[in-house]
This record gives structure tokens, C-alpha cells and sequence, in this order.
């Protein structure tokens, strides 16, 4: 059987899923068959050239006439469009694979969350980060119980790209199109690897209670190819501070307004017989700290028994950030072709929504939050 695959967007996000469609039947032979059926945007002279260059079949304009008539729907556009799509191919019973966050709110998060449970096929929350290899072999030593009790996690996602305050306004400032700013946008990919990494009950367990503070530190910026501005009504930066289950504690940062720093995701785990770290920008590594008296080791995350390693090169042949794209496909796809259950699912958006809202509300209300 092939699936049919139908995509809402084609920039950012469209191109990476498209890459890793294309790339799926070179490097994954037991993946299911796809073809890139339809293409869906709103401009339709852009559109018919992203179809072309992506390798797409056919265009349409309104996602109302595909989220029924192909096998599985990718919704990769902004945050505001992701429920009332999303939503529409869940109760055609078409699988739904969707960007993150969730929602622009808590309350759209949990329409899409209720909408997927009832639909009774696979719907998944596109945080690829979970399908780094090196993060694959960090949640097994975490599983293992090599890192003993966990007391400290530390998560921090900075990028500069806003620095400038001539950088042109984009729907990434509004927060009716976003929701959030930095928090949403890029905080919702370290709650989620913390979800993913120490949620457990064996280990730190979920987060009880947050504090959070949200900062913007340019107010408007100019419209590209206009001379008016328009205000930013999302936050450039966001901190917070954690107690999971278990007593560990946890502190969260992201910024787009951290110079110097392009995509840098790192994640810090210190348990009671060790730790571990992890950079987004040094993918193929993970360090880890076994004995205190002989510090760090780095361990290069590349031979073929290491988590889809064996996929692609040789030992010491690195992966880039793309190939995350083509795991999280792969086992998505798997999902829907077996009829099994994928995460990070709607379930997962939903949770880590739930904490981007304590946060805000926390910055609100200037006091800590309980999660229920």
C-alpha cells in the first residue's frame, strides 16, 4: 500500500518534512511507501513552484477539499491554523501530523487533544528533537538507572536572530497567529525533551509547580517592504524554575535575543550517580559523567547500534539536524501503516502546552503555579 500525503505549508517546515519523505525510501527501506500527493497554500503562483521544487503531484488552495481524500495530512502551518485543519481530518478519520506547539492557547491545545482521542488514529506533535540519536541514548542510560536519582535538569533553546530591532516583523511577533514568542516557539521543545527524558515516575516524574517570567525587549518592528511598524505582542525572552515529582528541581530559558547563538538547544541532567549534557549545535554528542574524579566523557553518538545510526554512514560519519526529521517520519508513517501508537502524540502537545500556559500565568500573576 502507498500513502498518499497531503501537506499544509511549504516553507520552513514543509521543505524539511518533504526532504525527509524523499529521503525515506533511499536510507529506510522498510519504511512505508509514500507519494507526495497535494500541496497545500493559500498564493498560488508560490504554491505551484514549491510543488515543483518539493516533488509534489498536485497543489490546492483550500485544505477543506484534502484532509479527507489522501491517506495522512502534515499540518506545518503557523500556530493559528493548526486546530480548525487539524481538527477537520481527525474526525474524517484521517491520521494527522502536526507542528509545534500544539495551539496558540491551552484551550485550542485541549479541542485538538479531545478531537484526536476520539478519532481513533495516530496523531502526532512534530517535536523532532526526541529523534536526535544521542537523545535516544541519553533516555537509555536515564532508563538504565545509570544516573541514579534525579535531583537537577537544566534546559536552556537560544537564538539571536531578533537581536537586531530592524528585523522585519513576521507572524512569529503576533500573538493572535503564535500564541507565545521564544516560550512557545522554542521553551515547548525543552519541556517536551524533559517530558520525554525524566517524566517517568522512576525517574523525576512530571512537573508540579512553575514559576515563570516572560520579557520583550522590542516593542514594534518594521514591516518588510512597508514603512509602517507593528507592535511585538509576544515575549523575545522566557525563565523559569521547576519542582518535579520526585523533589529534583529544574531551571528553563529560551531567548531570541541571545547573540552569539544560533540554534542552541542544550539540555543538562545530574543525577545522584551522574550527568549528562547535550547540545543541539554538537548533535552527534553526548557528554556524560560516570566517575566525578575523571570528569566528563564525550561519547560520539555514531556507530551502527546506536539509535538509527545504522540508517545511514559509517562509525564517525556524522548526521545533520535534517536527519531528526526523517526518524520522526519514519516512525510516524510506521505508526499509520500498523495501526500502533506514536508519540510524541496530541496527548504530548497537550502536556507541554499546559505548562507554556502555567508559565504565562505564573509571569501574570507574579507567584508560582501547581500544575492539577
Amino acid at each position: 500500500m502507498t500513502l498518499s500525503i497531503g501537506v499544509l505549508g511549504y516553507r520552513f517546515m514543509g521543505k524539511a518534512h518533504a526532504n525527509a519523505l524523499a529521503r525515506l525510501p533511499m536510507f529506510f527501506p522498510d519504511a512505508p511507501d509514500v507519494e507526495r500527493s497535494v500541496l497545500v497554500g493559500r498564493n498560488e503562483e508560490a504554491l505551484e513552484s514549491a510543488a515543483d521544487q518539493l516533488g509534489f503531484e498536485s497543489t490546492a488552495t483550500d485544505w477543506a477539499d484534502v484532509v479527507d481524500e489522501v491517506d495522512v495530512f502534515y499540518n506545518l502551518g503557523p500556530n493559528h491554523v493548526h486546530a480548525e485543519p487539524s481538527i477537520a481530518a481527525l474526525e474524517a478519520g484521517t491520521p494527522v501530523f502536526c507542528e509545534k506547539p500544539l495551539a496558540p492557547t491551552l484551550e485550542t491545545a485541549e479541542e485538538m487533544a479531545e478531537a484526536a482521542a476520539g478519532a481513533g488514529v495516530p496523531a502526532g506533535c512534530a517535536f523532532n528533537y526526541r529523534f536526535v540519536p544521542a537523545i535516544r541514548y541519553a533516555k537509555n542510560l536515564l532508563e538504565a538507572g545509570e544516573l541514579g536519582e534525579i535531583h537537577h535538569v537544566r534546559g536552556r533553546y537560544l537564538q539571536d536572530w531578533l537581536v537586531d530591532p530592524e528585523a522585519p516583523w513576521s507572524w512569529r511577533n503576533d500573538a493572535e497567529l503564535a500564541g507565545s514568542g521564544a516560550l512557545g516557539d522554542l521553551g515547548s521543545h525543552t519541556i517536551d525533551l524533559v517530558r520525554f527524558l525524566v517524566g517517568d515516575d522512576d525517574l523525576a516524574g512530571e512537573i508540579e509547580r512553575i514559576s515563570g517570567h516572560l520579557q520583550t525587549f522590542v516593542e514594534e518592528r518594521p514591516v518588510e517592504g512597508d514603512d509602517e511598524t507593528r507592535p511585538v505582542t509576544v515575549d523575545d525572552a522566557y525563565t523559569a524554575q521547576a519542582e518535579f515529582e520526585n523533589g529534583a528541581v529544574g531551571t528553563f530559558e529560551a531567548s531570541r535575543f541571545a547573540s552569539g547563538h544560533k540554534n542552541d538547544h542544550t539540555i543538562e541532567i545530574h543525577g545522584s550517580d551522574g550527568s549528562l549534557r547535550f547540545s543541539l549545535e554538537r548533535l552527534n554528542e553526548l557528554e556524560v559523567l560516570r566517575d566525578e574524579n575523571r570528569g566528563y566523557e564525550t561519547i560520539l553518538v555514531t556507530d551502527e547500534d546506536d539509535p538509527y545510526v545504522d540508517h545511514w554512514w559509517p562509525p564517525g560519519h556524522v548526521i545533520g539536524w535534517e536527519h531528526t526529521f526523517v526518524h520522526e517520519n519514519y516512525e510516524f508513517l510506521n505508526a499509520v501503516e500498523t495501526g500502533d501508537d506514536f508519540a510524541p502524540n496530541f496527548e504530548d502537545g497537550l502536556a507541554a502546552q499546559r505548562l507554556l500556559a502555567a508559565i504565562e500565568e505564573s509571569d501574570d500573576r507574579g507567584e508560582w503555579v501547581t500544575l492539577e
